[in-house]
């Protein structure tokens, strides 16, 4: 049963064409007849990487979500992780049909990635809203790909910064709750109708790090608008190229503890192992994952050297690791 401010949302979610309902301060009205509804841009996405992919092991080599039209011409935005060194991806549109796509970008600062359609979709495109002003117990929908169509009627519980294992770091995500179970490439909307961010992850705590309150991590989608332009020129942002060192962590009481190494990335070529404890960064002591990453970054770009303090089996040590751009360890389609 959807709930005040949503309440009314029900007809105009599910009666094509029909629009969402507009707010007009605590109050809704109904949008013209002829707008769609935002559900009518969602579409799922399945990829194909192959076995010897490097991140294969971690993602899979069979990857399903959902994402969402964004631009003419069939422009599909999602969450990156889905297609990242795929060789094959589909669209899959209402009543099941698949339709071929290619890759157009991935993003690994952000987590965004972009396909397009190789086949006319005939689906509308979604209208951005302001990520930027969606604060804390704000009301959303959110939406990812199913057959028929469901929506979540959820509330924003935190915006904070997100640190991930993989060498990760989204300073504004928007947390909210209760949990979609289909978060990849899910859709946030606002009363508007309009997107506000793309889903990445379930995550345990999402009212705040120390909670039980279990939810979903979206990527804003303010932080989309500055790259698009050229994330569809060059198939990657032309930001710098932050130092990568290729470990995954996670933290444990202000420790940045290593989980794993990228097998034949630089931290592996170093000689950090599972189970190491990154004490410092260029002898500054380290006090969790987001900050490890700030540390790390601060550096200068992608080539230079990272000295770190580790703890570990055998002992304290200092390495000293030539750190790389990630693009150039993964197996990306030349393409793009």
């Amino acid at each position: 049963m959807l709930h005040a401010p949503f309440q009314g949302l029900r007809r105009a979610l599910f009666a094509i064409p029909v629009a969402f309902l507009l707010m007009v301060g605590a109050d809704f009205r109904p949008a013209a007849a002829e707008e769609a509804s935002p559900l009518d841009s969602i579409v799922g996405i399945r990829a194909h990487i192959p076995v010897d992919a490097r991140t294969a092991a971690h993602l899979g080599t069979e990857r399903m979500g959902s994402g969402i039209v964004i631009g003419k011409g069939g422009l599909v935005l999602t969450i990156g992780y889905l297609i990242l060194e795929a060789d094959r991806v589909e669209l899959v549109l209402p009543g099941a049909e698949r339709i071929p796509a290619t890759t157009v970008a991935f993003d690994y600062e952000t987590g965004f990635g972009l396909v397009r359609s190789l086949l006319p979709l005939n689906l509308p495109p979604i209208a951005f809203g302001e990520s930027s002003g969606l604060k804390v117990n704000a009301p959303v929908l959110v939406a990812g790909y199913s057959n028929p169509q469901r929506f979540l009627e959820a509330k924003v519980v935190s915006r904070r910064s997100f640190a991930g294992y993989w060498e990760y770091l989204l300073p504004d995500a928007i947390f909210t709750s209760p949990p979609h179970p289909q978060f990849g490439g899910a859709s946030l909307f606002g009363p508007d109708g309009k997107l506000l961010g793309i889903g990445s992850l379930i995550v345990g705590g999402a009212a705040s790090e120390d909670s039980y309150e279990p939810g979903n991590m979206f990527v804003p989608i303010d932080a989309l608008k500055p790259i698009l332009e050229t994330l569809l020129e060059q198939g990657r942002s032309d930001q710098r190229a932050k130092p990568w060192i290729g470990v995954y962590s996670e933290e444990y009481q202000g420790h940045v503890i290593v989980t794993e190494v990228a097998k034949g990335g630089p931290a592996d070529q170093a000689g950090i192992k599972p189970s190491d404890i990154i004490l410092s960064v260029a002898g500054a002591p380290v006090k969790g994952q987001a900050d490890f990453y700030r540390k790390l970054w601060a550096l200068g770009d992608a080539g230079t050297e990272v000295p770190l303090t580790l703890l570990g089996k055998r002992g304290m040590q200092e390495v000293t690791v030539t750190s790389a751009d990630r693009y150039d360890w993964l197996k990306l389609d030349p393409s793009y």
